[in-house]
This record gives C-alpha cells, sequence and structure tokens, in this order.
C-alpha cells in the first residue's frame, strides 16, 4: 500500500518515512504543502499522513482543496494542537483521522490500516434513488448516468440526506453534522447549498416538508 506523508520537519519525516516502510508500507515524501498538494492530486496513494502546520499552504487547506477536487483518499492529520474545537474544524475540513504528536509510528501504521480497511469496505457501497446513483466509498455521483461535480459541502449534504433512509433532518442537523456545532455560521446557508444541490441533481428531489425538515424520499418497498 502506498502513502503519502506530508511534513514539513525533516527529522520527523524521515522518522515516518523509515518506520511505516517498516510496517510494510510503500512511502512517496513532501517537504511542503503545495508539494504534497500535487502529488496527492496525481493520485494512487492508499492514504494520507498530513501535517497540519505547514508553512504556506497549511494541512487545512490542503485537506479542505483536495475534497474539493473529489479526492476520497483516507487523510490522516498529525497536529501539535488539541482540542474540540481543532478536532471539529479538522473533521470539517474533510479529515477521517487525526493524532497528536508525538506518537510513535505503529500507533501512526495502525491507525492507517483501519482507514484503510473502512475505505476499501464503502468501496462499491451504492445508494439509488430514482435516477440518482451515489457511491459512498468513492462519492461518485450520477443522475441518469450524467456524471455530477459536487463540492465538499454539497457532497456531505447528500450524504446525510441518502443515509437517513428517507428520514427528515431538521435544518440544524444538517448544519451540526456538515458546518459542526461550533461553526457559527447563519443556519440559513443550509438553504442556499440545497438550492445548489437541487439545481444539479434535478430532476432527483430533495423534499422541504414544512415545519420538520429535508429528505430525499426512499423508495418504496416492492
Amino acid at each position: 500500500m502506498r502513502l503519502l506523508v506530508i511534513e514539513d520537519d525533516e527529522a520527523i519525516r524521515s522518522v515516518l518515512d523509515r518506520g511505516l516502510r517498516a510496517e510494510g508500507f510503500d512511502v512517496d515524501t513532501a517537504p511542503d504543502g503545495a508539494t504534497g498538494l500535487e502529488r496527492a492530486i496525481a493520485g494512487g496513494y492508499a492514504a494520507i499522513v498530513l501535517d497540519l502546520l505547514l508553512p504556506g499552504l497549511n494541512g487545512y487547506r490542503v485537506c479542505s482543496h483536495l475534497r474539493s477536487e473529489g479526492s476520497t483518499v483516507p487523510i490522516l492529520i498529525l497536529t501539535a494542537k488539541a482540542g474540540e474545537l481543532d478536532q471539529i474544524e479538522l473533521l470539517d475540513a474533510g479529515a477521517d483521522d487525526f493524532l497528536t504528536k508525538p506518537v510513535s509510528v505503529a500507533v501512526v501504521a495502525a491507525r492507517l490500516r483501519a482507514l484503510i480497511r473502512r475505505g476499501s469496505a464503502l468501496a462499491g457501497n451504492g445508494i439509488e434513488r430514482g435516477p440518482l446513483r451515489y457511491d459512498l466509498g468513492t462519492r461518485r455521483c450520477l443522475v441518469a448516468d450524467r456524471e455530477v461535480a459536487l463540492t465538499s459541502r454539497e457532497d456531505q449534504l447528500l450524504r446525510h440526506l441518502l443515509l437517513a433512509a428517507g428520514a427528515c433532518l431538521t435544518r440544524h442537523e444538517l448544519l451540526d453534522e456538515v458546518w459542526g456545532p461550533e461553526a457559527g455560521v447563519d443556519p440559513t446557508i443550509v438553504d442556499v447549498y440545497l438550492r445548489k444541490l437541487r439545481a444539479k441533481l434535478a430532476p432527483v428531489e430533495i423534499e422541504n416538508v414544512r415545519g420538520v425538515g429535508y429528505r430525499i424520499p426512499a423508495p418504496a418497498p416492492a
């Protein structure tokens, strides 16, 4: 399994490179966010280890950019920061997991194997709603066999609506799930993104259930 390690500290980068190779991974490294992003977009990695405090293009921006480009590769953040707000920001940016430094290479390797297994389990796990087909693993979205490009926020909204299996989700539930409970954004941002999503997914219907919330109706039982 091929990994990309994006870490500006040469000593830490070297330890991760040697240690993860000893754990059975093939490893490429990048010393900064811009180089790492370029290599990550080129693809071919089973997972990415990403330092948070990189010069220039930091880990948040690298992660967000990859998700906006539609990348589904698992991302494990290494950070010297800790705290609930940091965790929310990382998950909102599209990270799959994070570890606080200092941490042993064995723990990093174990987390990576878990992320890769989870990604493999989701691959090919599709949901259909009329002409809509969505793959939970690859995040690929098709409407009547037409591929639909979604932003990270649009993709997260769609996933939560589909996984609700026809149940209504309130505006605040969607806000908490997609933006995070401490985001401090205007709740009407949900409506803005839902309008964009409706336009992209037409004729698939996202229902507004008055006084309750939003849903994508599940198919009737056969």
